[in-house]
């Protein structure tokens, strides 16, 4: 068999297409809720880390350190195949929405901290001194600025989340790689893998040029 008819066979790409489909929707399914609940308790994770009470804030330090060193991989199959034995029982769905959130909740919550951390400290003054509320300084002051600085990383994160999915098929969920590697077993080929891969790299590369301009156009601005 020649290259073309082991790695780019189009009849066994077409035959799989359809499942390779079924597997994108919950790829892209389970990536938008690991980013939307996973940056959302980031946010909230760095807020307790910041100003919270100092036992709060050292949880907070604690859960970010331990799952931004954990692998993705373990977390998924402890909380889909460990948590049974203490009668907590999710479906595969839930198993790796809620893994995903987890782990980018993490990487989110130091994001957000080093984005909050870089807004000068005479924006809280001067807004203490026009006699602002906390709650309110750090709503329509601090936050603000501080989100237009966390927006690349954020979207790196959400690049990897994306490509994170993939891990997903430990706990037995049909996502894109998941779905690929059937297809491969079915047709005793490996082009559904390639077809995956040609995939990701269509749905991600707009969010990598994303997360480039970006940054060329923060750097200009701080050389004004």
């Amino acid at each position: 068999m020649t290259l073309a008819d082991t790695f780019f066979n189009i009849d066994v790409l077409i035959a799989s297409f359809p499942a390779l489909m079924r597997g994108l929707l919950n790829t892209f399914l389970l990536g938008i809720a690991g980013i939307v609940f996973g940056v959302s308790a980031g946010l909230a994770i760095s807020l307790v880390r910041l100003y919270a009470p100092k036992p709060l804030r050292l949880l907070a330090i604690l859960y970010i350190d331990i799952f931004r060193a954990a692998p993705v991989l373990v977390v998924l199959i402890l909380i889909y195949y460990a948590l049974p034995f203490l009668g907590l029982r999710f479906s595969s769905w839930t198993s790796a929405a809620l893994g995903l959130s987890i782990v980018m909740a993490a990487y989110s919550a130091e994001v957000f901290r080093s984005g909050i951390e870089s807004v000068p400290t005479g924006q809280f003054e001067a807004a203490a001194a026009l006699g602002l509320p906390f709650l309110i300084t750090l709503r329509k002051v601090v936050l603000p600025q501080a989100l237009r600085i966390v927006i690349p990383p954020t979207t790196s994160n959400c690049v990897s989340m994306f490509k994170d999915t993939a891990l997903a098929s430990t706990v037995a969920l049909p996502e894109l790689l998941k779905e690929a590697t059937d297809a491969q077993a079915l047709h005793a080929n490996p082009t559904p893998l390639i077809g995956a891969a040609l995939i990701y790299i269509a749905c991600l590369w707009p969010m990598v040029r994303f997360v480039s301009l970006l940054e060329k156009k923060f750097q200009k601005e701080k050389k004004r």
